[in-house]
C-alpha cells in the first residue's frame, strides 16, 4: 500500500526532475496560447500524454518488436513534432504555402495542416502522445514498476502505474492553470500571428533541438551540478522507506521490490527475480527463477554480454566454481543483457555458451528489465544470494575472484548450518587456467565505440551524426582518437565501410580488442606502428583479438579493409 502512495507521490514530482523542467513550457506554452482559455485542449493533451506513458510501458513489457529500436528514435520522434508545431506558431500560414498540401482532401488538409491553429483535438493529441516516452523515462518509481512490479503481478503493475500517471497529470493540470491565471492577467497576448505566441514557438523549436541533439540531458546534469533539487533523491528515500517496512522474508517477497533486513548492523537487499525473459540456454527450454531456490540454494548472478571482453576474463573463474561448488548448493544464472542489437539473438548467444565451455544455466535479458532491477550499470556484475534470497556479497568489473569465492563458501556453509546437513565446504581457493590477468591501472585508452550514438572519440568525421562519412586520415594523429579512412555509413551502433577503407588508433595498454562483423565475411590486416602483425578473418559478429603483447606501451595501430563490409562496434583494450 505504501508503494501506491509513493507512485502518486512520484509522478507529481516528476514534473520537477531536470529532465522534464526544459519540457513544462511544451505542456504550459500549448494551453495559454489561445485567444481565450481552452480548458479542453489542456485536459486533451494531458490525457493523452498519460494515455502514451500506459501504452508505452505495456508495448514496452509484452512485445520484442521494441528491443531493436535504436534509443536515439523516439528523441528524434519527440523532437521532430514538437519542432513542427513550433513552426506553426511562428510561421501561422506556413502549411498553407506547401504544393502538396493542395492535393489532399479539403478534409485531411483542414486536420493535418490547420489541426494545431484551429485547437483541432488531434494536434493536442499528438503532442500530448509524442512526450510520453520522455516522460516515463525520469522516476526510479517508473522504473520500480516497469521492472519488478508487471513482470510478476500485472493488475498490482497496472494499479501503481495508473497511480504514477495519476499524479503526474495532476501537477501537468495545475501548472498549466496557474500559466493560465497569469496571462488571463496580462490580458490579450494569444493572437494566432501576435508576438506571444510567436516567442512560445520559438521555445518549442529550442527545446526540440534540445531533445534532439541531447542538450537537455546536458542541461539535466548542469542542474544538479548546482546544487538544484534533486526529485530522484526524495523518491528514492521514499523506496528505501517502503523497503523498510517489508522487511520480513515472505512479505511481499514474489514483487521484486528491493526489500531490507538488518543483520549485525549490516543492510541486506533482498534479490528481485528475474523479469520477463527473452530464452533460456542450459536449462533444456524451461524457465528458471531467482525464487524457486529460496531455502534451497546459494544464487550467484553473473551479468554479463557475450561480446564485453571484461565478462569474457572472468568467465574461467566462473566455470571453476560452478565445478567446485555445484553439489555443494550453488547455482550460477547467467544473465544475459545484449549491449548490441546482435547480442539479443539467442543462436549468437547458444553459440558463444558453447565456445566458453559454459554448462550453468544462461537467461537472456534483451529488454534490460532485470538488469534495471537490480540498478545495475556494469559489464560484468556478480550478485551472490544467499538462502534466504538476500544479497549477500556483490562487485562490479572483473577482480576481486578471492573475496568472491570467499563469500560463496561462507554463504554455503550458512545453507548446510540450516539445512542441517553435515557438509563441508572446501575453503581452498580456485587456480582455473588460461586467465588472462590485466593491470587495469596501466591501461590508459578508453572503450572506443564506431556508432554515432556514441562515438565521441570520433577526430576526422561528425561525431553523433548517422550517414555516409567520406573521411581522410591524416598525417599527424591524437592519443585516444578514432580515425577512420575511406567512406563508411555510420548508424547509431556500428560503421561501415562501404569502399575499400582503413582504422587508425594510438592507444596505450596491453592487448586490443574489437568488436566486429562482416555479413559476407572479410579479411582485414593489422599493422602496429606501421609493422605487419598479421591477417585476421571477420565474419560472425562478436568480439576479435587484434594485439596481444607481453608488456604495456604507446602504439598506432592500423586495420587495413581491402573491401566493403567491415561493421566495426567497438574497440576495448586491456
Amino acid at each position: 500500500m505504501l508503494l501506491l502512495l509513493i507512485s502518486f507521490i512520484a509522478g507529481v514530482l516528476t514534473i520537477l526532475a531536470p529532465c522534464i523542467l526544459p519540457l513544462l513550457p511544451v505542456i504550459i506554452g500549448h494551453s495559454i496560447t489561445d485567444i481565450t482559455p481552452n480548458r479542453k485542449r489542456l485536459f486533451v493533451v494531458v490525457a493523452s500524454l498519460g494515455i502514451s506513458i500506459i501504452l508505452f510501458t505495456l508495448i514496452l513489457k509484452a512485445s520484442s518488436l521494441l528491443i531493436d529500436i535504436p534509443q536515439d528514435f523516439w528523441k528524434w520522434i519527440s523532437g521532430g513534432i514538437i519542432f513542427l508545431f513550433g513552426l506553426t506558431m511562428v510561421f501561422p500560414n506556413l502549411w498553407e504555402k506547401f504544393s502538396f498540401a493542395n492535393t489532399l482532401s479539403i478534409k485531411s488538409n483542414k486536420v493535418l495542416t490547420k489541426g494545431y491553429q484551429k485547437n483541432s483535438v488531434w494536434g493536442d493529441v499528438i503532442i500530448g502522445a509524442s512526450l510520453g516516452p520522455i516522460f516515463s523515462a525520469c522516476s526510479p518509481t517508473y522504473f520500480v514498476i516497469l521492472a519488478t512490479v508487471l513482470p510478476v503481478s500485472f493488475f498490482l503493475g497496472i494499479v501503481y502505474l495508473f497511480t504514477y500517471v495519476l499524479g503526474l497529470s495532476l501537477a501537468l493540470i495545475v501548472v498549466a492553470l496557474l500559466g493560465e491565471r497569469i496571462m488571463a492577467k496580462i490580458g490579450k497576448v494569444s493572437d494566432p500571428r501576435g508576438w506571444f505566441k510567436k516567442i512560445f514557438g520559438v521555445i518549442f523549436i529550442l527545446v526540440a533541438i534540445a531533445i534532439i541533439s541531447g542538450y537537455d540531458k546536458k542541461l539535466q546534469i548542469n542542474l544538479l551540478d548546482a546544487g538544484f533539487l534533486d526529485v530522484t533523491k526524495i523518491e528514492q528515500k521514499l523506496l528505501e522507506k517502503n523497503e523498510k517496512n517489508n522487511t520480513s522474508i515472505n512479505s511481499d517477497s514474489n514483487t521484486g521490490s528491493f526489500l531490507s533486513i538488518e543483520e549485525k548492523g549490516r543492510k541486506f537487499i533482498l534479490a528481485p527475480d528475474i523479469s520477463t525473459p527473452d530464452g533460456f540456454i542450459n536449462t533444456n527450454n524451461l524457465p528458471i527463477t531467482i525464487n524457486e531456490f529460496k531455502g534451497k540454494k546459494v544464487v550467484l548472478l553473473d551479468i554479463w554480454t557475450y561480446s564485453c571482453i571484461n565478462c569474457q576474463r572472468t568467465i574461467p573463474y566462473l566455470n571453476e566454481w560452478y565445478k567446485e561448488y555445484e553439489d555443494e548448493g550453488l547455482v550460477i544464472i547467467g544473465l544475459h543483457t545484449p549491449e548490441f542489437s546482435f547480442e539479443k539473438v539467442q543462436k549468437n548467444v547458444e553459440k558463444a555458451v558453447k565456445d566458453f565451455g559454459i554448462k550453468y544455466p544462461v537467461v537472456l535479458d534483451n529488454d534490460f528489465s532485470t538488469w534495471n532491477a537490480y540498478n545495475n550499470q556494469y559489464w560484468p556484475r556478480k550478485y551472490l544470494i544467499d538462502i534466504d534470497g538476500y544479497i549477500v556479497y556483490d562487485h562490479a568489473g572483473e577482480g576481486q575472484y578471492k573475496e568472491a569465492e570467499v563469500a560463496i563458501q561462507k554463504a554455503l556453509r550458512e545453507r548446510a548450518d540450516r539445512l542441517d546437513m553435515n557438509l563441508e565446504v572446501s575453503s581452498n581457493i580456485s587456480k582455473p587456467e588460461n586467465v588472462v590477468s590485466v593491470e587495469s591501472g596501466k591501461v590508459k585508452s578508453p572503450e572506443v565505440y564506431f556508432g554515432s550514438a556514441r562515438n565521441e572519440y570520433l577526430a576526422n568525421g561528425i561525431a553523433g551524426r548517422t550517414g555516409e562519412q567520406i573521411l581522410l586520415v591524416p598525417p599527424s594523429i591524437s592519443s585516444n582518437k578514432l580515425y577512420l579512412g575511406g567512406t563508411w555509413n555510420i548508424t547509431s551502433e556500428y560503421a561501415e565501410n562501404i569502399t575499400v577503407g582503413s582504422i587508425v588508433f594510438n592507444y596505450e595498454a596491453k592487448n586490443v580488442y574489437i568488436t566486429a562483423g562482416s555479413a559476407k565475411g572479410i579479411e582485414v590486416e593489422i599493422y602496429k606502428d606501421d609493422e605487419f602483425v598479421k591477417k585476421i578473418t571477420i565474419k560472425d559478429e562478436t568480439l576479435y583479438s587484434l594485439i596481444q603483447d607481453a608488456d604495456y606501451g604507446k602504439h598506432t595501430l592500423k586495420i587495413v579493409i581491402p573491401k566493403a563490409g567491415l561493421q566495426a562496434f567497438t574497440f576495448t583494450f586491456g
